[in-house]
């Protein structure tokens, strides 16, 4: 088996980008210097918020713009990103990113606006892919009939990413990524289940095959080694179960070992700690157990050493850092699992979507936004990710 044959891809979440201006303005500014820079092939994955898929679908110039940047530039572009709906570049993002969640009919709009997009968008002859939100986020409200709701929201789009497919030769799949303290967080106890309920759904319907066909799952690895999954096997659990991978963030997660007496780590791990995204930390205890805190404080972190969370083997923390590292200072990071679940993915019959997908640059400690710094640093991740897939090749 091989890896996708599409150029890698690099998430542009990672730049404000609420209309159409500053969408290109991100494409120039950074993503065709990266591609400089990178002397290698490359796709931009765009992260396009609401208000800049309305502008673009209002104005056929703008897209017309889009589209000449990334040629231009020489981008392509398969695959978007349609997590965050609205600004993840505000003050403070963190649960908010996951609303609306597939319960409503603006997830829906949005995400079919999106495929609308791409369809336009897509190299020739390439197949076309968009991550979402795990349904939704367990920190926020929902009601007894969520997932009935979220199931027949799949299923409709389902059916109109066929239609789209029939009517314009263009198939593009959903790919529903989970994240940890989500309505899908594990792969074995939450996505696996679901899907299989989901898949129960839409054969009642007569729409099975449809829908497997279209929606599938985005495998984020910092997200899965977070909750302390063998990636392996959760991998492998999906496709015994017949879902469809779709998309694969290459991404790696902070690990803390030996909390308790690290105080170097853990003080490192207390410039981690920032106010825009959620950072769900996950503590595995000598027992095997694991729990779990919902975000990142430096109360958590300089808490008393009598503390139970304290005591954990290993803290596991979703904050997206750079794959190239294996460490940063006294914390270690999860590159192994990604290593890890790249293997099982070389072994899969078909080629998912690759995408490395850092967003969190702007947040990091000692953070420099000057272009030609996140550029580089840009760079290197694609250098290193291309070197990874070479090597497992």
């Amino acid at each position: 088996m091989s890896f996708s044959s599409l150029p890698l891809s690099y998430c542009t979440n990672v730049h404000p980008g609420n209309t159409v201006d500053e969408v290109i303005d991100g494409l120039s500014e950074h993503t065709a210097e990266v591609r400089r820079q990178l002397d290698a092939p490359m796709a931009a994955g765009l992260w396009l918020c609401r208000s800049a898929v309305s502008e673009l679908l209002e104005d056929a110039a703008a897209l017309e713009r889009l589209a000449q940047t990334l040629w231009q530039h020489d981008l392509c572009c398969y695959t978007l990103n349609a997590f965050p709906f609205g600004d993840f570049h505000s003050e403070r993002v963190k649960e908010q990113v996951y609303l609306p969640d597939w319960t409503s009919n603006d997830r829906l709009n949005y995400t079919k606006d999106c495929a609308r997009i791409l369809a336009e968008l897509l190299p020739e002859g390439s197949e076309g892919s968009i991550s979402t939100v795990p349904l939704g986020g367990r920190m926020n409200p929902t009601t007894p009939d969520f997932q009935a709701i979220c199931f027949h929201n799949l299923i409709l789009l389902a059916k109109w990413l066929k239609e789209l497919h029939e009517s314009t030769g263009r198939l593009i799949r959903l790919a529903i990524e989970p994240e940890p303290l989500c309505e899908m967080s594990s792969i074995p106890e939450d996505a696996v289940p679901l899907f299989r309920s989901l898949f129960e759904m839409a054969e009642a319907l007569g729409d099975l095959h449809c829908v497997k066909e279209h929606i599938g799952l985005c495998f984020d690895v910092c997200h899965q080694a977070v909750v302390f999954e063998d990636v392996t096997t959760s991998i492998n659990q999906i496709v015994s179960s017949d879902i469809r991978i779709n998309k694969v963030h290459i991404t790696n997660a902070i690990e803390l070992q030996n909390p308790s007496g690290n105080v170097a780590g853990r003080e490192a791990l207390v410039s981690y700690v920032e106010p825009r995204y959620l950072h769900q930390t996950f503590a595995r205890m000598s027992d095997g157990s694991v729990v779990n805190r919902l975000d990142l404080t430096a109360d958590d972190i300089r808490q008393e050493p009598a503390d139970s969370f304290l005591q954990a083997e290993t803290w596991r923390v979703h904050f997206h850092v750079p794959v190239y590292a294996d460490e940063l200072g006294p914390l270690k990071t999860t590159r192994p699992d990604l290593k890890a679940a790249l293997q099982a993915i070389l072994e899969l019959e078909y080629s998912p979507h690759l995408e490395v997908e850092t967003y969190t640059w702007p947040v990091m400690p000692d953070s420099d936004p000057a272009a030609s710094l996140l550029s580089s640093q840009i760079t290197r991740e694609l250098e290193s990710a291309y070197d990874l897939l070479r090597e497992l090749s």
